[in-house]
């Protein structure tokens, strides 16, 4: 079996099967599950309202640390920004805004406005969203057109590598995970969209344009 991988258009062999086939991709080292295993809309909203996202909790401000502490390194309350994917509580926002922070939330499900996608930014957050991406060439063109030059995009999510037991690795489980990233996907993203620099700290990727 084959797929056509969604970040790269190079074709991939199956990598594991469970209930679900997983593909791993040749050229751009990312995994993604079959199209069948996909949850629909509703299903994948569904899923999303169940997070349950206190604000005020000091673990899920922690949480999210790595990347409201670097947006406040590296910009000021002058600088523009927007949360991609904000979620039910927006909570990088909602951290940043406590700050004085100029940052607006975008969420195809809770925050829906797309007059935002059309604007350029200082700077991009996405945390626990890119391994949603059912498209992520073309989710990944949107966020690059967004931002200013020596703009940064900061991302936040659980890097694969191959000393991970696939088999067992948690992250895969969530039925919205749908595609997945190695070090070597994140360069291959850096190359092709022409960004300038990659760092990867951990679970904090951050992309320089």
């Amino acid at each position: 079996m084959q797929a056509i991988c969604p970040l790269c258009a190079t074709s991939a062999e199956v990598y594991y099967k469970s209930e679900d086939i997983y593909y791993k991709c040749p050229e751009c080292r990312g995994i993604f599950v079959d199209e069948k295993s996909k949850p629909n809309k509703i299903e994948e909203k569904q899923r999303y309202e169940l997070h349950d996202d206190d604000t005020n909790d000091s673990g899920y401000r922690k949480f999210v640390s790595p990347i409201t502490s670097s947006i406040i390194n590296d910009f000021n309350s002058e600088s523009k920004g927007l949360d991609f994917g904000a979620g039910t509580s927006a909570i990088i926002s909602v951290v940043l805004k406590e700050h004085d922070y100029d940052i607006k939330n975008y969420d195809p499900y809770f925050h829906k406005h797309p007059e935002l996608l059309e604007e350029k930014y200082d700077y991009i957050s996405s945390c626990e969203v890119i391994e949603h991406f059912y498209n992520p060439f073309k989710e990944f063109t949107l966020l690059k057109a967004m931002l200013q030059k020596g703009a940064k995009l900061y991302l936040m999510s659980e890097v694969y590598n191959e000393g991970i037991d696939f088999a067992s690795w948690y992250y895969k489980n969530d039925p919205t995970h749908v595609f997945f990233y190695s070090p070597e996907t994140f360069e291959w993203i850096k190359n092709e969209f022409g960004f300038k620099d990659l760092a990867i700290q951990k679970r904090l990727i951050i992309f320089k344009n």
